[in-house]
C-alpha cells in the first residue's frame, strides 16, 4: 500500500474543474476530498485537518476568501493556494495578506499546478520539521530557560532535577551572568515546594539594617521610618523557597542571624520579642570564592557548611562555547517573530569573544545587533567594535612568543591592551607577564597600577 503524500481539499463549483483537479492529485498519491461549494468547504474545514487546501475565490454560498480566513483559523498549518479565473492584482494582495501560499490565475497549467502543490506541502513540512526540532532543543537542550548542549551543562540538567526533590540547601556559584538565578528558579520550580513562594534578595543590594528587615520583617517603631509591622521574606516564604543571592556580601553580623534560621527555622523580627517557626529552603548564589572569603574573616565557615549542602556550579560561558549558536539562536527568537541569520564569520568572531559578562552579555550584544541591523543577515560589520576589535588582540597575543616582546615607546590603550594580554597568558601570575613584556617586575607593576589594572 503506498503511503500517501499529504491530504488536500479542494473547494471548487465548476464540476469538471474539481474533477480534473481530484484525478491530477490523487495520481501523485495524495489523499483528495472534494467540495462543490464554499459552505460544504467549510464544513469540512470544521471538522478534519488538511495539509492543503485548494479554493476557487467566486463561488456560491461562501467565495475563497472565507474558505481561506476558515482554514487559517481552525489550522494554522494548513496551506492555502487560490485559484480563479476573475482575478486581479488586489485580491491576489488580499489573498496574500490573509495568509494564502499562492494565487493562480484560470486558465492554469497541469504541471504548473503540480510543481505549486509539491513545493507548498515541502514548505510546510519542512517548517513543521523545524518546530519539532526548536521543541528538541528546547526539551532536550534546556531546562527553565537555561540553554546548552555542552557536557557541562548537560550534566548540570541530570544534575538540578535530582536536587530539586530533596529539601538541602544548595549553594550555586558561577561567574555574573553565568545564569545562577535561573538554576534558583528551576531548583524550586521542580521541587515539591514549587505552589508556595519563591522570593528573592540580592544581599549585596542593602545596607545592613534594612537587609535584616527585608529578611527577618520588622515590627513598628523598631527602628526610623519603620511606620509599620512588616512580614520578612522568610514568612513571606514559609513552605517555599529563599534565593539568597550575592550571599557573600552579606555582613558578619548578620550572618550569625542567618545561621540560626539554618539550624532550627527560627527567628525574630526586627524590635520584636516573638520567636517566628518557618519551613523554608535557602538556595544561594554568589560570584565570589567563599573559601577566600573565610580566609579573610568575612565569612563564616559554619554558615558556608550549612549553606553548602549541595554545590551546584555553573560554568562560564567561555568554558562551554559550543553553546554559543544554540544560545544566539534562542536570543534572536526571543528578540523578533521573523529571527536574522548570522554570517559565517560573524559566527566565528562571537565564538572566538572571551564573554566576560556570560550568557547576560551574550544576549544583550545579540538584542542590539537584532534590533539595529536592518538586513536580514548579520555580518561582522553590524558586531559591536569590542568584539571585532577582540579578534585583533587575539592577533597580537598570538605574537606574545615566550621570548616576549619590547613594549617600550607603547603608550596609551595599547599598552594597557598589552599589560592585560600578557596577565592573561601568564595565567595571573605577574612576574611571568612581565617577562613576556621584556620589563622588570618593578616597572610592570608601576604600569599595572598606572592604569588600574587589578
Amino acid at each position: 500500500m503506498k503511503k500517501l503524500k499529504g491530504r488536500i481539499l479542494i473547494v471548487e463549483d465548476e464540476k469538471s474543474m474539481r474533477e480534473v483537479l481530484r484525478m491530477l492529485l490523487e495520481g501523485e498519491d495524495y489523499e483528495v476530498t472534494t467540495a462543490s461549494d464554499g459552505r460544504e468547504g467549510l464544513s469540512y474545514i470544521d471538522r478534519d485537518i488538511f495539509d492543503l487546501v485548494i479554493t476557487d475565490l467566486k463561488m456560491p454560498k461562501a467565495d475563497g476568501f472565507e474558505v481561506l480566513k476558515k482554514t487559517k483559523d481552525v489550522s494554522p498549518n494548513s496551506v492555502v493556494i487560490m485559484v480563479t479565473a476573475f482575478g486581479t492584482k488586489d485580491t491576489a494582495i488580499e489573498a496574500m495578506k490573509l495568509g494564502a501560499y499562492d494565487y493562480i490565475g484560470k486558465p492554469f497549467n497541469i504541471d504548473e499546478i503540480r510543481l505549486i502543490v509539491r513545493k507548498a506541502l515541502e514548505k510546510k513540512k519542512l517548517r513543521e520539521e523545524l518546530a519539532l526540532l526548536r521543541q528538541k532543543v528546547e526539551t532536550t537542550y534546556s531546562l527553565e530557560n537555561i540553554i546548552g548542549q555542552s557536557p557541562r551543562m548537560q550534566e548540570l540538567f541530570r544534575l538540578v532535577p535530582k536536587v530539586a526533590q530533596s529539601n538541602s540547601n544548595v549553594l550555586i556559584t558561577g561567574e555574573s551572568g553565568s545564569g545562577k538565578e535561573l538554576v534558583a528558579a528551576a531548583l524550586h520550580n521542580l521541587s515539591n515546594r514549587k505552589e508556595k513562594n519563591f522570593v528573592t534578595i540580592n544581599c549585596a543590594a542593602f545596607p545592613e539594617g534594612l537587609l535584616e528587615s527585608e529578611l527577618f520583617g520588622h515590627m513598628k517603631g523598631s527602628f526610623t521610618g519603620a511606620m509599620y509591622n512588616k512580614q520578612g521574606l522568610f514568612e513571606i516564604a514559609d513552605g517555599g523557597s529563599v534565593l539568597l543571592d550575592e550571599v557573600g556580601e552579606m555582613p558578619t553580623s548578620l550572618q550569625a542571624k542567618l545561621l540560626r534560621v539554618l539550624e532550627n527555622g527560627i527567628f525574630r523580627r526586627v524590635g520584636g520579642t516573638t520567636d517566628i517557626k518557618v519551613d523554608v529552603r535557602v538556595i544561594s548564589a554568589t560570584n565570589k570564592e567563599l573559601n577566600e572569603e573565610i580566609s579573610a574573616g568575612r565569612f563564616r565557615e559554619d554558615l558556608f557548611y550549612r549553606l553548602n549542602v549541595v554545590p551546584v556550579n555553573i560554568p562560564p560561558l567561555r568554558e562551554r562555547k559550543e553553546d554559543i549558536p544554540l544560545l544566539i539562536d534562542h536570543f534572536l527568537r526571543k528578540t523578533s517573530n521573523s529571527p536574522k541569520r548570522i554570517t559565517p564569520e560573524a559566527m566565528k568572531l562571537l565564538m572566538d569573544y572571551s564573554w566576560k559578562g556570560n550568557v547576560r552579555e551574550l544576549e544583550n550584544v545579540v538584542e542590539r545587533v537584532a534590533l539595529l541591523t536592518e538586513k536580514e543577515e548579520i555580518a561582522p560589520a553590524d558586531l559591536p567594535s569590542e568584539i571585532t576589535g577582540y579578534a585583533s588582540q587575539l592577533k597580537a597575543m598570538h605574537a606574545l612568543t615566550d621570548s616576549g616582546i619590547d613594549i617600550d615607546g607603547i603608550i596609551g590603550d595599547m599598552e594597557k591592551k598589552y599589560l592585560i594580554m600578557a596577565l592573561e597568558k601568564a595565567g595571573g601570575v605577574k612576574t611571568e607577564a612581565a617577562k613576556l613584556l621584556n620589563l622588570t617586575f618593578r616597572s610592570f607593576r608601576h604600569r599595572l597600577h598606572k592604569y588600574g589594572i587589578s
